[in-house]
């Protein structure tokens, strides 16, 4: 199927959605994020709870729903960070926010046992890893920290600038650009994945969610990361074609995954 039919097919799900009920709606808005939340985790290796992020979502939601518990500060922060993201899609992606969801994610100011740095951008060399402890396999090196705030710069001009792009394209390189940049010293990929979902709700015209992009990443994780790890070879070998070509790799694939969601519906 041509990238045009795909999109454009993508998009039919939030029109399907809006033939159901108010109260189907609002639950499937929920569970998606819900799922979403666990899903990014899951990307990095983490768990959250599962009845600790739904009850957050709901209260944040304003959902009485039954079976809520309480919950913790990472989870509490990790829904704040989706929520804003989808919630207040209108609004411009700037240093600040962005300091502000990292913050969230890490409320401790620890990554782990591992003090960071948070609601900064790093200051040293970054390696992106994957893997146990011990078992790490880098997949490529980040660009320079010396360079960092003058790309951050660039992407976040080109990221709020209005264009004609396909937003399911730019969602698709904005995730890819920010995840090469990678600004900070942990989260970056639930942030990727946070900026991408706000290209996908600014696309859709509404805060409400019902596809969930990570869980298709938790699917396809291992080709998530080839791609990542292609990149690197490209870039040291300046073959930019390369690099191109393997951005348009992400762009099909989450393509499929909005193609996906929409079948199911």
């Amino acid at each position: 199927m041509s990238y045009l039919v795909k999109s454009k097919s993508a998009r039919k799900i939030v029109g399907q959605m809006n033939l159901l009920g108010f109260a189907t709606k609002e639950e499937t808005n929920r569970a998606t994020l819900t799922l979403d939340v666990i899903k990014s985790s899951e990307i990095e290796g983490g768990k959250v709870d599962y009845n600790q992020v739904r009850s957050s979502m709901a209260r944040r939601l304003g959902m009485q729903i039954a079976g809520l518990v309480p919950s913790n500060r990472n989870v509490e922060g990790i829904v704040e960070m989706m929520l804003d993201a989808t919630q207040n899609y209108k609004q411009p992606l700037s240093h600040k926010r962005l300091f502000g969801w990292h913050s969230s994610l890490f409320p401790t100011g620890y990554s782990g046992m591992h003090k960071i740095a948070v609601g900064r951008y790093r200051t040293g060399e970054m390696q992106i890893v994957s893997g146990a402890m011990g078992k790490e396999k880098v997949h490529y090196d980040a660009i320079p920290a010396n360079v960092l705030k003058k790309e951050m710069e660039i992407f976040l001009k080109w990221f709020n600038a209005k264009s004609e792009m396909d937003p399911v394209l730019k969602a698709a390189l904005a995730h890819f650009w920010f995840i090469i940049i990678h600004p900070f010293d942990d989260g970056n990929g639930r942030i990727a994945r946070a900026i991408s979902d706000l290209v996908l709700a600014r696309a859709d015209g509404t805060p409400e969610r019902y596809y969930s992009m990570s869980s298709q990443i938790v699917v396809e994780r291992k080709q998530y990361y080839e791609i990542l790890q292609k990149y690197n070879i490209a870039l040291r070998h300046h073959r930019l074609v390369n690099v191109v070509l393997h951005c348009l790799k992400m762009l099909c694939w989450l393509q499929n995954y909005r193609s996906r969601g929409n079948q199911k519906d």
